[in-house]
């Protein structure tokens, strides 16, 4: 049975609930939520186990907070002996609009600070992501008070089918790979 390793970034606590720097909690949720799933807290993150389609997913969203996301990334990548290309973490996209979605099988940590530390504890930035497009539309200063406010009311309906969308990434990146996968997901526009 092909085994995937599915992270979500984010930090924890009710303070950072809906916010867009947790949206890989958020898209994790989703996807365990789908396949009948629970996440429990379990060493360094909430875990959830689940099966689709012959293959096995281990579902984590780190309580290590989200500058520590590498130790949990680590440590379940290695307990549950997946390969780090059958891994996938999710996170969110400044530079990239409300409406898209980004999948790479490697790329730079583009200053965001859970794939820097993923990157540092790994030893290298060959490890597939999706990024999930939040936007940049903050004034000059106010880009952490952005990244970590709530979404805007007109943007939860694209939130919400953008979401729906990257759960149904996750199981093409299972089923088909992530070169066909990349290929759909890269040149979507998700609005409503």
């Amino acid at each position: 049975m092909s085994k995937f390793l599915i992270i979500g970034l984010g930090n924890i606590g009710n303070e950072y609930a809906n916010t867009r720097h947790n949206i890989g909690f958020d898209v994790v949720n989703a996807f365990v939520e789908k396949h009948g799933g629970a996440l429990e807290v379990k060493r360094l993150a909430y875990v959830a186990e689940v099966k689709w389609k012959g293959k096995q997913f281990v579902c984590i969203c780190p309580t290590t907070y989200m500058n520590l996301s590498g130790r949990a990334f680590k440590y379940w990548m290695d307990k549950e002996k997946i390969p780090l290309e059958n891994t996938l973490t999710v996170v969110d996209e400044l530079a990239l609009p409300l409406d898209r979605l980004r999948l790479r099988p490697s790329g730079s940590d583009a200053g965001h600070n859970g794939l820097k530390d993923i990157q540092n504890t790994l030893g290298t930035d060959k490890y597939p992501k999706l990024r999930f497009g939040i936007g940049n539309n903050y004034p000059k200063g106010l880009q952490a008070e952005f990244v970590l406010g709530k979404w805007l009311n007109s943007e939860l309906v694209t939130v919400q089918l953008k979401i729906q969308k990257c759960v149904e990434v996750i199981e093409s990146f299972a089923a088909v790979g992530i070169d066909q996968t990349m290929n759909e997901v890269n040149k979507l526009s998700i609005k409503v």
